[in-house]
Parts: C-alpha cells; structure tokens; sequence
C-alpha cells in the first residue's frame, strides 16, 4: 500500500434492522484499532432528532447526557469513543438535527441565503457536510456515526449528505460501513440473512453502497453464511465481518481485530499502518475473564429502569473494578421504593453509590441511603445530587439544622443548605443556570480525595444547578463534615468527607466522565477498593 497523500480519511457508519445494535461501541472499537496502530483518529455522532442537545430529555428514553471539557451537553456515544481512545471529544463531535435546522434558519432570517428558496438539498445537506469537514486536519481518521436505522424519515438528510460526501471526497479516502442484524431464529434453529439482505437495499436506493457490513448476532456467522451475504450485497466476502457478542464490551477491539475489521479498513483507505498494540486490551481482557474476586455496588437512583442512564458511572466501576482485579456487580435500588419499602436491600451491597439527578422525586430515598452508609460505616461515594443528599443527611440528622428538612431545592425555600447562587436566582431560563464543563478543584491535605488523587489541584467536569450553601459551612464542618475541596476564585464547595467514616465521599463534579479501562479514575479506583476492604470485613 501506499502512504496517504490526503490529510484525512472518512470512516461513515450507518446501522440498518433495529436500534441499539452497537453503532457506537463498534465506531469506539474500530477506533480503538486504528490508534493501536499509531494513528490518530477522531469522531463525530449526527443524531437525527429535533432536540437541540440531549441537555432535557429524559434520561430513561435517551440514556445518559455526556458532558465534555468545553461544557456541551452531547449523545453518550462520545463516552464510548473517550474510553475506548485518547481523543477527547468536544462540541464539534456532536450535532442533532435540531442544531443544523436551527443554523440554517438563522442564516436565512439574517439573509445569508439572499432572499433563495431554502431547502433541505442543498442548504441542509450542506450545513451537515460543513460541520462534518469542520474536523478536517483534526485527526488522520475521522469517524462518522450516524444515529438511527436506514428507512428514518429522520436520517434522510444526514445520508444524502454522506452520499454527497462520498462523491466530493473520492472511494480512495472514505468508506461506509453497514452495521446490521443477522438474527437466530430459535424455532428454525439457524442465522437469517434475509434482515441484513433487505437493510443494505434500503441503503442503495438512497444511494449508497456498504464497504463493509458488521454483521451483529448472538453467534459467529458462519462461512457460508458470510459468503451468501456477500453476493447478495455486493461486497467483498472478507468485508463481511461478525460481529458476535462478547462477554465484556472491552473485547470488542479483540473480536473485531480477530476477524480482521482494521486491516480492512486500512486496506480500503489506501493506508499504510504498522501492525496493532493490543497489550492494554490484552491486559483488560484478562482480568475480566479472570478475576480475583467479586463485589456488589448498590446505586440508588431515579433513572434505574434504563441501566444507559448512567452508563458512564457503570463503566466507571467496571474500570475501578479492572484495577483491583475484581468483577464488580451492580444492583440497581430505585430511591422511591427505598422510601417506600425500607432500606433492606442496602443489606446485601458492600458499598453505596448516589449519582446525580434532577427534580425532588426520590430525594428522601437518597437521604435514607446516605444516613445508612454513614451510621453503618458502609463506603459511600456521592456524585452532584448525591453529594447535595449526603451534605442535607449530615446537616438533617447530626447538625440539627432545620434548613436541611427542606428539599424543594429552591430560592423559596428557607434558607436551604443546598441552594441555588445568589446571582442564578433572577434567571429564567433554565438551561443557563447550570454549570457546565470542566473547572478546577483545590483539595485539602489529609483527606481522602488528595490522597485518591495524589495531587492537589485537579480538573473535573461539571453539570448541575444547585450548590452547597456557604452559608452553613462553618456550622457543618464544626460538627464534624470535612470540605475536602474548593472550587478556586468561586469559594465553591467540591468535595465533601466524613473523616471518621472508612470511605465516605461526596463530589459536586461528574468524575465518570473521565474514567477509563486502563486507568480508571481515582474517585472510582478508591471507593472501589474500600467496598473490598467492606466485603473482606464483613465476610
């Protein structure tokens, strides 16, 4: 092969059957892949839908909102690509449907457009082939998921747009790849074809034609399998990639780089790249075929009927997990039905975590999980609302404040211990009171944080309303609560400690957003490591 003569080349990925096949984890792989080789590679989500960001949509439909260093609120899917690469993803990486109509209606109501007809083709399509070229020179890989199934009315626009692409950029320097379903029929007791048959037609009439198609099934798909999708989708056989599920998503650059997805990816992009390290991948794989033991996390949250909620907390237990060799299981505990039902079910986890959240509902059940982990020295880690609960709990039951017994987390509450900031209370729209993106965080010699840690000013990232009352402060800590960090410049409280407590910590940043399979975050890697010393305790 010959060296590249162009800056970038263009991955796109388009999925076809059903959602939720894996377009994300499987752009986060092949990714994974290419960096192994000494590339460097970048992404981009196209979500189809009108919202403008995910920042409002209910976390049980969308799954969790992933917050970046530059305070965008974007598809989880740009957790995926963090974990599983170096890049860090920003804005750019994002975009919805209702982010590009809005730019082109705005540009039309200023008179960018001269007084033309505006239309979807061109104006839409080329706003989106824009803001896709934006990342020209960024990385020498771009990669280019786009959100839904072929066949959504929504999605048109992103497709014609790659089409469009695809012709502008030239075969040598893009390629597309088709994730798709190959379903076992249990009654018929074999693999069908006809869904990834009929999903890659779709596609053609839109004009485009799949490179490469990952086929996802419960099985590998066998020879004659692969070679009866190629002919009746036109490609290679050796493009036919299976896609089976793995035991763990960290094995997914394994699996694919087994069945040969980067070598023929590069092959196709006319690139010339040395052979992959996948020792890190190696390593992970071991220790989660293998551990030394296993634990069970408690999450008491509001979100539980959707584990995507909190995706990225999920996987940031799994890396604390990784770290200390041990399989760490999660028990998903709704708050209402604590407040409602008893606290029986913390019985059976060795540690407590209370994520974030917005809105009163399951706010006592929170509360209640708090005062367990603290009267029953149980590890507790509190992130956002689960720092805000654990910090009314202490001020509740130890302090004696009645400014804790209300949790209408608002200006008309009486002097509330967690309340909004003097200078957020006249403002009306909601979306700009949060406090978004990543700021520094001073912590204290001697406590927990600085020693999880290992240094004392840090960086995390952010995405809440209210904040811990200074107001309090004094009372709070002379009764025994240790403010741990402080946001400088602001006088913002970070972290909260229980000093005679094993592992009690609350923080008022997102530290799951910067966790990661080979070093997973100190916060995680610490509480994780004392929900161990708990089992071996109680065992």
């Amino acid at each position: 092969m010959n060296k590249r003569s162009k800056p970038t080349k263009y991955i796109f990925i388009t999925g076809g059957v059903v959602s939720s096949l894996g377009k994300g984890l499987s752009a986060a792989s092949l990714g994974a892949l290419i960096e192994a080789r000494g590339l460097t590679v970048t992404f981009i989500k196209m979500d189809p839908y009108i919202n403008v960001d995910p920042g409002t949509m209910n976390p049980t439909q969308h799954g969790e909102v992933f917050v970046t260093d530059d305070g965008a609120e974007t598809d989880l899917d740009l957790g995926h690509y963090e974990r599983f690469t170096r890049k860090r993803m920003g804005r750019r990486n994002n975009f919805t449907a209702g982010q590009v109509y809005d730019s082109v209606i705005t540009k039309e109501r200023k008179g960018e457009y001269l007084g033309g007809t505006v239309q979807v083709i061109p104006h839409i399509t080329n706003e989106i082939k824009d803001r896709i070229r934006a990342l020209d020179g960024d990385a020498e890989v771009v990669i280019i998921e786009v959100g839904g199934t072929v066949g959504d009315i929504e999605s048109l626009p992103f497709l014609e747009a790659i089409r469009q692409l695809r012709l502008e950029i030239g075969p040598q320097d893009c390629v597309s790849i088709h994730v798709t379903l190959i379903p076992f029929i249990k009654a018929a007791g074999e693999l069908k074809t006809k869904p990834t048959q009929h999903s890659v037609a779709a596609l053609r009439t839109l004009g485009l034609q799949a490179d490469i198609l990952l086929c996802r099934s419960e099985t590998p798909v066998p020879m004659e399998q692969k070679k009866k999708i190629a002919l009746f989708c036109n490609v290679a056989r050796e493009h036919v990639i299976s896609a089976t599920d793995v035991k763990s998503i960290y094995n997914l650059p394994l699996a694919f780089h087994e069945e040969g997805l980067d070598e023929v990816v590069l092959n196709q992009l006319s690139i010339w790249a040395r052979e992959p390290d996948l020792s890190p991948w190696n390593r992970i794989s071991s220790v989660v075929s293998d551990p030394d033991g296993e634990l069970r996390i408690g999450i008491v949250g509001k979100y539980v009927d959707l584990a995507e909620s909190y995706k990225s907390l999920n996987e940031s237990l799994t890396h604390g997990g990784i770290e200390h060799r041990h399989k760490v299981n999660l028990s998903f505990l709704d708050a209402e039905v604590l407040e409602k039902e008893g606290l029986k079910a913390l019985e059976e986890v060795d540690a407590i975590l209370v994520p974030g959240g917005f809105g009163k509902r399951g706010i006592e059940g929170k509360i209640l999980a708090a005062r367990y982990a603290r009267e029953n020295k149980v590890p507790y880690f509190g992130i956002c609302l689960g720092m805000q609960v654990a910090v009314i709990e202490f001020a509740r039951n130890v302090a004696g404040l009645k400014a804790a017994n209300s949790t209408e987390f608002d200006e008309a509450s009486p002097n509330p211990v967690i309340a909004l900031l003097p200078e957020q209370r006249d403002i009306t729209d909601k979306g700009a009171t949060m406090r978004l993106g990543a700021y520094p965080c001073e912590l204290v010699e001697g406590s927990n944080s600085i020693d999880a840690y290992g240094q004392s000013e840090i960086q995390e990232r952010h995405r809440h309303r209210y904040e811990f009352n200074n107001d309090f402060r004094d009372t709070l800590t002379e009764k025994g609560l240790r403010v741990a960090g402080i946001c400088p410049g602001r006088d913002l409280v970070e972290v909260v400690e229980l000093p005679d407590h094993p592992w009690f910590v609350g923080c008022q940043y997102h530290p799951e957003f910067k966790s990661r399979p080979f070093k997973a975050h100190p916060l995680f890697s610490a509480f994780v490591k004392a929900a161990i010393e708990n089992k071996k305790t109680r065992s």
